[in-house]
């Protein structure tokens, strides 16, 4: 027979269990969904502490922002160009309902369709535009674009698509080499162009230089002959003044310079007639 105390404890016991299994608790960062037999029959859980029958079962999904890393994937460009592009996505579960019918309440399946939708709306868009448009426009007209043709496609999946951008945009390797020969091959052409009206201007600025030097050689030389000439008007005017006042003393002078010249050196010989005109002041000291 069962003591008392037996079955108070197996009691208890009962009620811890069900307890375990009616109570349950919602965080900020989460949605709840309450299944009963696989069937929902409510969604909207405040954060907190709430109970429910021991047969029915509790669905909880992040609330927060969450990120689908892509693989890089080859798009073609409307120049018919491969380009291996890389992104990401920022979405969030929007509606819980929604995301249970359709996926079954799977992250890992709702990124698998996130992702081909995504990505079916970057190979159109890539399709669009060349390979300098592509890498050269304005990532956030991509962007706003993307957003705009996915969200209502995963309107479905009851998530919403908060951002998407595009990491990276690679050339194949094999289109990576041509481009980089003709960029090479751009950059030597206008590398000689520069060089080239570098020796023109080099060329015009020395011919200006070897002129100007002409120019003021010339003016030098035009002006050098000018105060000569000047000079020797000046001193021939004064020779003459002298000459007037004291004609005897100028000749005098004259024949002393005339005599310091000759014999400037001690073996300076010359061949005159004594009688000359030259020794006229060697016979008449006086």
């Amino acid at each position: 027979m069962i003591s008392k105390n037996t079955l108070i404890l197996a009691l208890v016991f009962i009620l811890v269990l069900l307890s375990a299994t009616s109570i349950f608790t919602v965080s900020e960062t989460e949605r709840a969904l309450l299944l009963e037999f696989k069937k929902i029959v409510r969604t909207d859980f405040e954060p907190g502490l709430h109970f429910k029958l021991p047969y029915q079962e509790v669905k909880k999904y992040d609330n927060r922002i969450l990120t689908l890393e892509s693989k890089p994937e080859r798009f073609l460009t409307s120049e018919k160009k491969n380009v291996i592009v890389t992104w990401f996505v920022k979405w969030r579960i929007e509606d819980s309902t929604k995301f249970y019918k359709a996926v079954g309440g799977d992250k890992a399946a709702a990124n698998i369709r996130l992702d081909q939708i995504t990505k079916d709306a970057l190979r159109n868009e890539f399709s669009k535009r060349t390979i300098r448009e592509v890498v050269s426009i304005e990532r956030s007209q991509i962007r706003d674009l993307l957003i705009k043709t996915v969200n209502p496609v995963v309107d479905g999946l009851g998530v919403e698509v908060i951002d998407i951008r595009v990491k990276g945009i690679d050339l194949p390797e094999e289109v990576s080499s041509s481009v980089y020969r003709r960029m090479e091959a751009e950059r030597a052409r206008v590398a000689r162009d520069f060089r080239s009206r570098g020796a023109e201007a080099a060329e015009r600025i020395r011919a200006e230089a070897d002129r100007q030097r002409e120019v003021i050689l010339a003016d030098a030389y035009r002006d050098s002959e000018i105060r000569r000439g000047e000079g020797d008007a000046t001193a021939s005017e004064i020779y003459a003044q002298a000459y007037a006042k004291n004609p005897e003393f100028f000749e005098f002078y004259r024949s002393l310079g005339a005599y310091r010249q000759v014999f400037k050196n001690e073996n300076d010989m010359i061949v005159l007639d004594p009688d000359s005109e030259f020794f006229r002041y060697f016979k008449k000291p006086k």
